[in-house]
């Protein structure tokens, strides 16, 4: 009896160190580097950008890479310089690796936390602003070391990508909580049968 009671302390030990998981893989921020062009694919430098979410604002002069505070939340990035129009950016942040591997290994408060602090998303890495545009860069396009170009969208189209995303998130929130209660079920059907 012995024995199966340090089993299950072992068991709990372990999953409770591998809940959170992208809170222990993925730092709260997250480098976002900027650059700014013209219309007629031109370098700007020195354009004074402003990234914002609901966690903070950030400012830095182009091209330079911002330091975020991720979240679930789009990122709004403004960036002006005289002689030009305002270059506009919306970031779309996408959960990231660390959401999807505490869902697989029964993680689903992790999972939950993670989501609340943010640390579960990341926006893309590199965008190209251009000056007088108003551009979407979503996450799920995003390839490592490859500057972005964002699209034109609507707002209709917006909310699509909005609503695509929240489902996304629910479905995924949905399963972590399903592998999270079948892990207990399971723990509490051995405990019984011993």
């Amino acid at each position: 009896m012995q024995l199966n009671k340090k089993y299950v302390f072992v068991a709990l030990a372990l999953q409770t160190l591998m809940t959170g998981c992208a809170s222990i893989t993925k730092d709260a921020n997250q480098p976002v580097k900027v650059e700014t062009y013209s219309k007629d694919n031109q370098v700007v430098l020195g354009a004074k950008c402003t990234a914002k979410n609901e966690r903070g604002e950030w400012k830095a002069e182009t091209p330079s890479a911002m330091s975020i505070r991720r979240s679930g939340d789009n990122l709004l990035i403004s960036c002006e310089k005289e002689g030009h129009d305002a270059g506009l950016a919306t970031v779309i942040s996408r959960a990231n690796g660390g959401m999807f591997g505490n869902i697989l290994f029964g993680g689903g408060i992790g999972a939950i936390i993670d989501h609340n602090k943010g640390t579960a998303y990341s926006y893309p890495d590199w965008i190209r602003v251009i000056m007088g545009d108003n551009l979407v860069f979503d996450r799920k396009n995003n390839k490592d070391n490859e500057v972005m170009l964002g699209q034109a969208a609507s707002p209709e189209e917006l909310k699509k990508i909005e609503e695509a995303k929240v489902a996304e998130e629910k479905v995924a929130q949905e399963k972590a909580l399903a592998e999270d209660k079948l892990a207990e079920q399971k723990a509490a059907e051995a405990e019984a049968t011993k």
